[in-house]
């Protein structure tokens, strides 16, 4: 493997043999023997480090809106079982062990597991809670240890170093452990190694706990929180407003807001027809230039234009028009969706 132990500062790493202070967060609940169900009925008691970085709105997987029906139980959490051997949660948590051994092995620190979901000690912060994957014995300035693994889409959110949303999740846990600094060991595409170091920052715990409380008040009274662009709150409004009521209207003609949204709504729309024909015209002229070439090159980079493979598929169309019972005796029933449509006065 090869690795490079990466700090904020740049500094090399220094090496303490004291030993770290225990912990000041509570132990809320112990995990040892703990099965699938009880943990997800846990997680949904609190806001756990790695569901800060959707509370805050900055997980690039789950909206805000997402976590909340999750936490208000209108949703399950989505964990993949074990016994699906292809799901990178599945190799994340047996990959896990080999990771702090490496960890262990470079950095000459031994590590502990905590078979605990810890919760901040303040009472007004109750609802933060954290379960970490190890804590750090010899070093008086690191005392956890986050265990990643990322495969080849993961590893481009690396590149640059810590990913925004592994942050997030690793000051949450220093500040419910009121701990100094944590180690991050990264397993990225099987074969190479990292270690970062996050340092306890006081500016941006203040921020997650601020985000954090906002979430959890609207967890305790039931109000969804804002919508963002992503896929994950498309499917949560799906989920949470999954039927119409025929003919019925909502009059928000007096809502600013929501006035204001509308007509930015009508420009933007505006602005993609745009963008879009253009798009189409750029890319039909050089098809054109292109003729029958599989690719074209150009100074800033190239395109391809292939024929996808000829296939062979079932026209259920024809069948039912030759056997219309086969549809009574093998039904597929498929919910509907919501579609969402756009109406300009004038236009």
């Amino acid at each position: 493997m090869n690795s490079a132990v990466i700090h904020a500062n740049n500094a090399t790493l220094n090496i303490h043999t004291n030993r770290p202070k225990l912990f000041t967060a509570k132990r809320f609940v112990e995990t040892k023997n703990m099965t699938q169900a009880e943990w997800l009925e846990v997680r949904r008691k609190g806001i756990g480090s790695s569901d800060c970085a959707a509370a805050c709105g900055l997980n690039p997987y789950m909206s805000m809106l997402e976590l909340w029906m999750i936490k208000t139980g209108r949703i399950q959490q989505s964990i993949e079982e074990d016994s699906e051997g292809h799901a990178p949660l599945y190799w994340g948590k047996r990959l896990e062990p080999l990771v702090a051994e490496y960890y262990s092995m470079h950095t000459k620190y031994k590590v502990r597991r905590v078979n605990a979901v810890l919760q901040h000690p303040d009472p007004d912060k109750h609802f933060m809670l954290a379960n970490l994957d190890y804590s750090v014995v010899g070093d008086a300035d690191v005392q956890i240890l986050e265990c990643k693994t990322a495969g080849e889409y993961g590893a481009k959110l690396w590149r640059d170093g810590v990913p925004l949303y592994v942050l997030c999740q690793v000051q949450h846990q220093l500040a419910v452990t009121g701990k100094k600094a944590a180690h991050i060991c990264v397993l990225i595409c099987g074969h190479e190694t990292r270690i970062f170091k996050v340092t306890r920052s006081e500016s941006v715990i203040q921020h997650i706990i601020n985000a954090e409380r906002y979430f959890w008040d609207c967890v305790e009274k039931d109000t969804p929180p804002e919508a963002d662009a992503s896929e994950s709150a498309a499917k949560a409004l799906q989920l949470l407003y999954p039927e119409h009521v025929p003919l019925s209207t909502t009059d928000l003609s007096e809502d600013e807001q929501a006035n204001e949204q509308f007509e930015q709504l009508i420009r933007v729309r505006n602005q993609v027809e745009k963008h879009q024909e253009q798009f189409d015209l750029l890319k039909h002229q050089l098809q054109a230039k292109m003729q029958e070439a599989e690719r074209a090159t150009f100074k800033a980079g190239s395109v391809t234009w292939k024929k996808s493979k000829d296939t062979v598929s079932l026209n259920a169309k024809a069948l039912l028009d030759s056997h219309p019972e086969y549809l009574n005796q093998f039904p597929q029933h498929k919910s509907g969706t919501r579609r969402f449509q756009i109406y300009a006065n004038g236009g």
